[in-house]
């Protein structure tokens, strides 16, 4: 058996117009297709990461809360590679998006940060 590269990641919001917002206007990223499942009250917004990633966004009626901290077992966070570091701290910024001190991961000596969606998932800026 061989894996390849990841394909997607499914995220569950709690406020769709609001996740929406931030996944495409904050963080930039391109929708590949948008639909609503009439069936399920429920969209599913496929996102585009860089050329070969996606990110499927979906809402359904009264999910329960992620529990974020404590740490949980299971997916702990979503990060994504960047060129620059502050300036994609100060485009966030510029949205209000809070973003944790800069740290130095000690193995590859790489910078990184960790900030929040608006369901308060992980996610983190990892310097290349």
């Amino acid at each position: 058996m061989k894996l390849n590269a990841p394909h997607h990641v499914a995220i569950i919001c709690s406020d769709y117009p609001v996740s929406k917002r931030f996944y495409t206007e904050i963080l930039g990223l391109e929708i590949i297709a948008e639909t609503f499942r009439a069936e399920r009250q429920s969209y599913k917004l496929d996102l585009k990461v860089g050329d070969h990633f996606q990110i499927e966004l979906f809402s359904f009626p009264n999910p329960p809360a992620r529990v974020s901290g404590p740490e949980a077992c299971g997916l702990r966070h979503l990060a994504f590679h960047v060129d620059n570091l502050e300036s994609v701290i100060s485009r966030l910024s510029g949205y209000g998006v809070a973003t944790e001190p800069i740290r130095i991961d000690e193995v590859t000596g790489k910078r990184f940060t960790f900030f929040a969606d608006p369901d308060q998932l992980p996610l983190e800026l990892y310097e290349r």
